[in-house]
């Protein structure tokens, strides 16, 4: 419309205008949705609670957890964040009094009075 208006040049300077306008702005929006997803907002939907137990919204490996528990030797790999398996959505975990729940994989642990892991 401005090329019908005034000149061709002026016309491809506007445009050219308009499209880096349009392109910080375009930046600007997905720094920021990446910035905000990066801090782990409470939008995304995961709920981790625990009640009297342990809950983790991701891996739970190689932990000790009661008295004389130990985990002895090389530590079990940890499975990268992708690769649990389900929905890969948002997950809600929930312990109930006294237990251990994980959003992720658990391995390598000892769990319980007087327990190991080599």
């Amino acid at each position: 419309m401005i090329v019908a208006v005034v000149d061709l040049d002026t016309g491809d300077r506007t445009a050219s205008i308009i499209g880096a306008v349009l392109a910080a702005v375009g930046l600007v929006v997905s720094v920021l949705a990446l910035a905000r997803q990066s801090r782990g907002d409470s939008s995304s939907g995961r709920r981790v609670q625990a009640e009297r137990g342990v809950a983790a919204g991701g891996n739970v490996a190689n932990n000790a957890i009661g008295r004389n528990s130990r985990v002895d030797g090389s530590a079990s790999p940890a499975a990268s964040p992708g690769a649990t398996t389900g929905d890969s959505g948002a997950v809600d975990v929930q312990a109930g009094p006294g237990g251990v729940a994980a959003g992720g994989d658990i391995a390598g642990n000892a769990i319980g009075d007087d327990s190991q892991v080599r």
